[in-house]
């Protein structure tokens, strides 16, 4: 059982998950010490048990934005694949899973970068990573390099795109357009197996 001095201070995760929350509805600026230890109902002091300042916070927030991000998208592309269909399907995963993609924390993490030079480079660098990730997938199921850097800019420019203009639509209706997505991207219509296996892994999403 804790103690009342540990609930007090809460938990590193407690903090970091209530910064996340902030930034999402609010952007950055809402995300400082005291609004934070009010939506906790927490003391300003706990704080500092896990987090030297708010830059560190800031700091545990892009790190966290990495890794659920940009590492699951490269782990989806780099899954085994018999075909490029097959590999597109695993990497459109990301879009519809928010365990493997998070669309609202990538939103939040560009805005903050408008007013952040060292954010925006973390970006640009993210963003190169993610690029190399699909334009190697394509790489491996037989394109040239400049097909497969083209289609990878591609995919990432019209997912990035999509969620910047907070696309609202049926959830339904979204999964049905994925094999014409997939299609449009490799340039080849998936088969009915491929189909099949993607939009029942996600039938009970």
């Amino acid at each position: 059982m804790k103690s009342p001095t540990s609930r007090q201070r809460g938990s590193k995760e407690l903090w970091l998950d209530a910064a996340y929350e902030l930034l999402i509805a609010e952007g950055i600026d809402a995300v400082k010490i005291m609004p934070l230890a009010k939506v906790l109902n927490l003391s300003r002091t706990g704080f500092y048990w896990f987090f030297e300042d708010i830059a560190e916070l800031h700091g545990a927030l892009v790190q966290r934005w990495e890794s659920k991000n940009t590492g699951h998208l490269i782990q989806q592309c780099n899954l085994e694949a018999s075909n490029i269909c097959e590999a597109l399907f695993n990497l459109m995963d990301c879009w519809l899973d928010p365990t493997l993609f998070d669309a609202p924390f990538d939103l939040a993490i560009r805005n903050w970068a408008r007013v952040d030079t060292d954010l925006e480079q973390r970006i640009q660098e993210a963003d190169r990573r993610r690029i190399s990730a699909v334009t190697q997938m394509f790489e491996r199921h037989a394109f040239s390099q400049e097909q497969a850097e083209v289609r990878g800019l591609t995919v990432i420019y019209t997912q990035i795109g999509y969620f910047s203009m907070q696309v609202t639509e049926n959830a339904a209706e979204r999964l049905a357009r994925v094999q014409h997505y997939v299609e449009l991207f490799a340039g080849v219509s998936p088969s009915q197996s491929d189909v099949c296996t993607f939009l029942n892994r996600h039938a009970a999403n």
